[in-house]
């Protein structure tokens, strides 16, 4: 028995929905102006993905070119960075020079104020005491004729005394040490003192002088101090400081007080180093007077 295929839909609403829709299509036709309803389709569906994919081709495109200048510009700051850091490193040691040169132009002063004495330049390159160049190190020695008991200058004047020597090294005690004492005269006197070391003045910037005589002699503040004659170790004159306080003692007897350095103890990065002890001028002015005896008689 054949059937018959029959449609769910009555063939007068198929005619009525193939109406509308080309009356539809007319009124798209009209709308567009001609352009037909695939390209009214096309506007309102394929021309807004286009536009979505050109926008994300050209995020991608700026954020690739972003990527290469944030690249460059890396690089150019490591370069201007490395630049720097070498303009940094000339400045400084132009610095150091410029210092080292002021440095050095002090010690060429004191070697001609103190230019009847055979000097040699050292460098420091240890300090073995405190905070303070008490106790300090330098890079000549015996092999450059320096030798015990030589006296040792800087800044703009007495340091201390080489207490032992090596081939390529000598060690140096400043008269600021709790163990040195100094056999001293006012410059414009020549009355005698003892200058006597002590590192807690040396907070305070000073050091201290006794058993200066308590005699007519007026002595002021701003006086200088130098080595005296009667010393056995060290030259005489050798400028030691200013005194910067002075008072009587309870005996009477005796002045003792204050004197401000002429060096600064806190840095002492080149030295002066007198090839010749007291001792060796001593003998040797000895040797002369004799010879100049034996030649008169």
């Amino acid at each position: 028995m054949k059937i018959k295929n029959q449609s769910s839909i009555p063939s007068k609403y198929w005619l009525a929905i193939i109406a509308v829709i080309c009356v539809i299509l007319l009124g798209i036709d009209q709308v567009t102006d001609g352009g037909g309803p695939l390209r009214f389709i096309g506007n309102y569906t394929v021309v807004p993905m286009q536009k979505g994919i050109s926008y994300v081709g050209r995020w991608l495109s700026d954020l690739s070119d972003n990527f290469e200048t944030l690249q460059d510009m890396k690089k150019q700051n490591e370069s201007l960075q490395s630049k720097v850091d070498e303009l940094t490193i000339d400045n400084t040691r132009l610095r150091q020079d410029e210092y080292e040169l002021e440095r050095l132009r002090d010690l060429y002063k004191l070697d001609q104020n103190y230019s009847d004495y055979e000097k040699i330049g050292a460098h420091v390159i240890a300090n073995n005491g405190t905070n303070w160049f008490s106790d300090f190190t330098i890079d000549k020695g015996s092999a450059d004729g320096i030798k015990v008991n030589c006296n040792v200058l800087a800044g703009s004047g007495l340091v201390g005394l080489v207490t032992e020597v090596g081939p390529h090294y000598a060690r140096v005690r400043s008269i600021i040490d709790n163990s040195s004492n100094v056999s001293a005269m006012i410059l414009s006197t020549s009355d005698t003192c003892i200058v006597r070391g002590d590192l807690k003045l040396m907070d305070d910037g000073r050091i201290r002088f006794e058993k200066l005589a308590n005699n007519d002699n007026d002595i002021k503040v701003g006086e200088q101090v130098v080595t005296s004659y009667v010393s056995d170790r060290f030259v005489q004159g050798l400028f030691i400081g200013y005194i910067s306080e002075i008072d009587v003692d309870s005996n009477n007897l005796t002045r003792s007080g204050y004197i401000t350095p002429a060096v600064d103890f806190n840095k002492i990065q080149e030295v002066l180093v007198l090839t010749k002890t007291k001792e060796d001028m001593t003998n040797g002015a000895d040797d002369k007077s004799a010879s100049d005896t034996a030649k008169g008689e």
